[in-house]
């Protein structure tokens, strides 16, 4: 029992590394979260993987927009805003016209089309008759939370496991948002986080010799919307869905108003003869029609008699697969309230990885540990040539960096290069902790009893602590602050001087005077 109250410490270090290897190796913890910021597991152990060590892509772009702010609404409505402000500016529909109230008379008012200036924006106003503060380049911090949250939910939907999103603000003011999906193939994630997603059903039907067309469903009129489907025997793919009961009766009156659900249903040639074709449902995306089609007589004499509405249930038709996952992804995540500017000439860029390429960064990395390990390995060997110094004192070292490898599987925390950077830093401040405890205590010659060892270990303790101090002070704001790489690197740079302040430090000290005092 006295063993055990006089060498808690080591007991401690020991349970913690049990703990790390059962993090790092247990089949129970194999599987990652879908949601959790990392890639699959390296398969050995639980490690997840980042961007830099699995391959995948990466986009880094601002959001296209201009606001106005300190706009004076003169007692109209946000809806009406909306419709004069895109009347004034060329090219703008009101879906590119965010308003948004801050006070019970005024708010600011943003564009989200292309090509939209500041001072156009002011025109507009000035034209519309409202009176504002001043206009800027960028939209609001409630629009790009919007952004964020639409587009991680467009990754979770698209199947695309451990991409992430997040805003990140450079130095010098600019709002940019920072999209990594690894694994993933740049065409891919860039066509899926560029796409707008407004998804809408429109009615197109005859009305006094021409053609009228009428928006009968948006994505808020939708109750449920099932995964894509390949379609069986003569159907197109298609995405089953379910229309709210209150929009329901009001959707099939309008079916049968327009002749879509009329006598023997309704059969449509619009992409073939726009003027002469039955009554149609237009499916739009962005405000592309990407299919049209009839309804059948089955569907269309519900809708007649009304009982439709009791089970108000249709599949919306692509031309292919690829179109009907889209229209799907889109329906869930809803419509982004602006895009990404990554085309040829704006501020956003995209970059691939190759798997390869991270494979080989993963050796790399491995291999750049060992050499680090065994080249402090030799220093303290060539300082001390005491096996009983030296080796608790690599053993302590490396235990941090188990530590830190179980903690980092046990979150789900992905490795990438300023990680493995921190790593190496802990390996090295760690030693140097090290060998100042072993000078200190051995400087005046053999430590002759527990309390002249005690007495020498307090000294060189306090000198340790004020360094850890002095380092999490130093890394804290980059931990914090949105700064890409280098916050992994200060994070993982605290964990490791916490736990050795905490847990090796104190440990190392136990297993010394174990082996140095009578």
């Amino acid at each position: 029992m006295g063993t055990i109250r006089d060498n808690w410490r080591i007991f401690l270090l020991v349970l913690v590394l049990v703990g790390s290897l059962f993090a790092l190796f247990s089949p129970t913890m194999a599987e990652p979260d879908a949601d959790a910021p990392g890639l699959a597991s390296s398969g050995a152990t639980n490690l997840q993987y980042g961007l830099q060590l699995s391959g995948g892509t990466r986009i880094r772009a601002p959001l296209i927009g201009v606001t106005a702010t300190e706009v004076e609404f003169g007692g109209a409505e946000p809806p009406q805003i909306e419709r004069d402000v895109a009347d004034q500016l060329d090219g703008v529909t009101v879906a590119d016209v965010i308003v948004r109230q801050e006070t019970e008379t005024t708010g600011t008012v943003e564009v989200t089309a292309d090509g939209v200036a500041p001072d156009g924006l002011g025109t507009g106003l000035d034209e519309a008759g409202y009176a504002y503060g001043e206009t800027r380049d960028g939209v609001t911090e409630e629009t790009r939370t919007q952004t964020v949250d639409i587009l991680s939910d467009k990754i979770n939907e698209a199947g695309l496991s451990g991409g992430t999103v997040q805003q990140i603000q450079t130095p010098t003011g600019g709002n940019f948002i920072l999209i990594e999906v690894p694994d993933a193939n740049r065409q891919r994630v860039v066509e899926l986080v560029n796409q707008r997603g407004n998804v809408r059903v429109d009615a197109y039907y005859p009305s006094d010799g021409s053609y009228d067309q009428t928006t009968v469903l948006e994505r808020d009129d939708f109750q449920s919307i099932g995964n894509a489907r390949q379609g069986g025997e003569g159907q197109l793919p298609n995405v089953p869905v379910v229309v709210r009961e209150d929009v329901a009766a009001d959707f099939q009156g309008r079916m049968v108003e327009t002749g879509v659900a009329g006598q023997g249903g309704s059969r449509c040639s619009y992409e073939t003869n726009p003027n002469g074709t039955d009554a149609c449902l237009l499916l739009i995306v962005d405000g592309q029609v990407v299919n049209s089609f009839g309804m059948s007589p089955s569907l269309a004499a519900s809708m007649q008699s009304g009982e439709w509405a009791d089970d108000p249930r249709f599949i919306l038709q692509t031309q292919n697969f690829s179109g009907a996952r889209d229209v799907a992804i889109n329906l869930r995540a809803g419509a982004l309230p602006a895009r990404l500017d990554i085309g040829p000439d704006g501020e956003g860029t995209s970059s691939f990885i190759a798997p390869s390429q991270g494979q080989q960064f993963r050796t790399d990395s491995l291999l750049t540990g060992i050499i680090a390990v065994f080249a402090v390995a030799g220093v303290v060997f060539l300082r001390y040539g005491e096996v009983e110094v030296a080796l608790p004192m690599i053993v302590t070292a490396l235990s941090e960096v188990v530590i830190l490898l179980g903690f980092a599987a046990g979150i789900g925390y992905p490795l990438d290069l300023s990680v493995i950077a921190g790593f190496i830093a802990v390996i090295g401040t760690g030693v140097d902790d090290l060998i100042i405890i072993a000078d200190e205590v051995m400087a005046q010659g053999d430590v002759n009893s527990r309390r002249v060892f005690q007495s020498r270990f307090r000294k060189a303790f306090w000198v340790i602590g004020a360094a850890a101090a002095t380092t999490i002070i130093a890394m804290s704001p980059l931990a914090v602050l949105s700064l890409g790489d280098l916050q992994g690197f200060a994070i993982f740079t605290i964990l490791g001087v916490v736990v050795g302040v905490l847990l090796t430090r104190p440990a190392y000290g136990d297993i010394l005077r174990a082996l140095l005092t009578r």
